[in-house]
């Protein structure tokens, strides 16, 4: 595929998303005219070394506290650069009919703040640049926080593009690190926000009681009991007050709640605040939807799934049963 087709209106590009989750780099390439996704190129996850992945939870820790590490903070945008670049060369070779025009690169972020004008992502664009030889359009975010914005305008409007193939009022749910939203009205009038932690928090738990890097299956929260008490500890945040739209930086809630408890317990308690939040999100909602469609890494999570099913009152189900792949969203969305 050319990266311009004949008509004017059609360009070829490649998106790159390093989550919250920081499972690694996901790569996706569409042909698009802006408004509306023409033709999906697949893509491809390709996983972090551990040694990048303990640099990244460094990093968060360091920006968070707004230690003066920014030298630690610039080589490590420049080694995840390189990463990507890597992903970028790879994912052509086997993709040898898709020749983009440009790059979508967002980087990795390390610090979100945007009620205090603060939003910072990591990597170089420039660099990307010179060593995939493509045009490079990065920095996603800053220019909307300074101008008031939550600095994530580009997913929400994604999930609008693709909206045309969903029953509406519909809510498409991402169950990444962070959980976040996008209510989509009948006539494509947009709502989004962040609702609450999601797989980072239970991540962070299986991790630290040597369990492997998540819950396999859901198989941990499933053995466990959910503690109400707890629940309505970390329910207890004024960000749930707060009307959309609104976002959260990764480390706004952490384990302090349930570090008395069973690992079991633990996961299982995580999972019912996930779906807790979620729930308290759609309060905010103009209408009721019809569909919940869920991507991210958290629809693999049966239980979790089973959760949300159970709380929320309409269908909920993976965007892959429309024909998406619930994995690579958020790259296409930045492509």
């Amino acid at each position: 595929m050319n990266s311009h087709d004949k008509a004017a209106d059609r360009v070829c590009a490649v998106g790159l998303m390093s989550g919250t989750s920081m499972d690694g780099i996901d790569i996706a390439a569409i042909t698009t005219d802006g408004h509306r996704v023409l033709e999906r190129h697949g893509g491809q996850v390709y996983p972090y070394p551990d040694r990048v992945r303990a640099a990244l939870s460094d990093a968060l820790e360091t920006a968070w506290r707004l230690a003066k590490k920014t030298d630690d903070l610039e080589t490590l945008g420049q080694q995840i650069t390189r990463l990507h670049a890597d992903a970028v060369r790879a994912f052509l070779a086997d993709h040898p009919k898709v020749s983009p025009a440009l790059v979508g690169f967002h980087g990795h972020t390390v610090l979100h703040q945007p009620h205090r004008g603060l939003t910072w992502q990591i990597g170089d664009g420039q660099l990307l640049a010179d060593l995939t030889q493509l045009p490079t359009v990065w920095d996603m975010r800053s220019h909307d926080v300074a101008r008031g914005g939550q600095g994530a305008p580009l997913a929400c409007a994604y999930h609008a593009a693709i909206a045309g193939q969903i029953e509406r009022p519909a809510a498409v749910l991402n169950l990444g690190g962070v959980a976040n939203v996008t209510w989509i009205g009948a006539d494509a009038d947009m709502l989004a926000m962040d609702c609450g932690p999601a797989n980072a928090l239970m991540d962070m738990w299986v991790e630290q009681h040597g369990r492997g890097r998540f819950d396999e299956s859901g198989k941990g929260a499933a053995a466990g009991a959910v503690r109400a008490d707890v629940m309505t500890t970390m329910a207890d945040n004024p960000y749930f007050d707060l009307a959309p739209p609104k976002s959260l930086d990764r480390l706004d809630f952490d384990l302090g709640p349930v570090r008395s408890l069973p690992y079991e317990d633990g996961l299982a308690t995580l999972a019912a605040f996930t779906v807790e939040a979620v729930w308290m999100a759609q309060t905010h909602f103009p209408e009721p939807v019809r569909t919940w469609l869920v991507t991210g890494g958290g629809r693999h999570n049966p239980t979790l799934m089973a959760m949300l099913s159970k709380r929320l009152s309409a269908p909920v189900k993976p965007i892959d049963e429309i024909g998406f792949d619930g994995d690579l969203l958020e790259a296409e969305a930045f492509a």
